[in-house]
């Protein structure tokens, strides 16, 4: 089934500083702040959450439609989704600009500094819902504050079923537009710190923002996640990792399994747990697009964290 991942595609530059932070940044100074920090490890890695949802969402043999603005710098993406099958005929390029894209410093202790720059993905907004045709599903993951606002509306008004996944971008919104948010939308997901300034934003709880969509998802890491559904909550454990190497894109992988759950039809005990099991296949691998299963793995899988059968 059709599903329109309206999102961001980004790249993400990820280095390494062999030493820690605290070493070269002095409290008494943070006034004249001017730091360099030698990175002799780079490595870039494809990212945005639109390019995320739906590589995963791929692998699980859905149908993502990727709606996303990109710069000029696009081509390696455009080749990789190639690669992978991917449609890519609403993802616009907009002259003059790059694709979004975080520069991220890490030092020994894993502590960050991350610049963004959101590039062409302040250009969501010359998106349209009603240019993808017939869809069974939506999200609107973050991306452009236009752009995000206008996606949802549109949905909303094609009578296309979405998932409001604010992420990262929710701090862009203030209470009347996320609780108008959440009125347009069928089904929504957040992490704990998300649905905890959703509540103080919008002055409602979570139980309460729950009774006005189809099913309210919060991911708790590695607590495993709730969902908020027919006046009830379910607790869905954690799955196994091989290993923990990088969290980025875990988020990403679970809203993955969560639309290809919505769209199959899945009751929700099995669509939560299907999700945490991806973001445990996730984890184990650096970037936000390096992982892989075949279904018979992935069943394989869930059966040893579950003790039941997925497909």
């Amino acid at each position: 089934m059709r599903t329109l991942i309206c999102g961001s595609i980004a790249y993400d530059n990820i280095m390494v500083f062999r030493d820690r932070f605290r070493n070269h940044i002095l409290p008494d100074q943070i006034h004249i702040l001017n730091v360099a920090f030698l990175v002799p490890e780079l490595r870039r890695e494809f990212g945005g959450c639109a390019g995320n949802i739906g590589y995963t969402l791929k692998l699980l043999g859905g149908e993502p439609v990727i709606m996303a603005t990109v710069g000029a710098d696009y081509p390696p993406y455009a080749e990789r989704f190639d690669r992978l099958g991917i449609a890519q005929d609403h993802i616009r390029r907009v002259p003059g600009t790059f694709t979004a894209q975080a520069f991220i410093t890490t030092d020994l202790d894993d502590n960050q500094i991350t610049a963004f720059h959101p590039g062409a993905m302040n250009h969501s907004h010359e998106n349209h819902v009603r240019e993808a045709g017939r869809l069974a599903l939506g999200i609107v993951a973050p991306d452009g504050r236009e752009g995000m606002l206008q996606h949802a509306r549109e949905f909303a008004e094609s009578g296309v079923p979405f998932v409001f996944d604010p992420g990262q971008g929710l701090p862009m919104f203030g209470g009347p537009e996320l609780t108008e948010f959440v009125r347009l939308a069928d089904y929504v997901a957040v992490n704990d710190y998300e649905g905890r300034l959703l509540e103080e934003r919008t002055g409602a709880t979570l139980e309460v923002l729950a009774r006005q969509v189809k099913a309210l998802v919060v991911t708790l890491g590695a607590q495993g996640s709730r969902i908020h559904v027919d006046g009830r909550v379910l607790e869905i454990p954690s799955a196994r990792a091989e290993a923990v190497v990088d969290p980025t894109g875990c988020g990403d992988a679970f809203r993955a399994g969560l639309l290809y759950g919505i769209a199959n039809g899945l009751d929700w005990a099995l669509t939560g747990r299907l999700a945490s099991l991806l973001g445990a296949v996730k984890i184990a691998r650096r970037g936000a697009q390096n992982h892989g299963f075949t279904r018979d793995e992935l069943a394989v899988r869930f059966k040893e964290n579950f003790g039941t059968t997925l497909w």
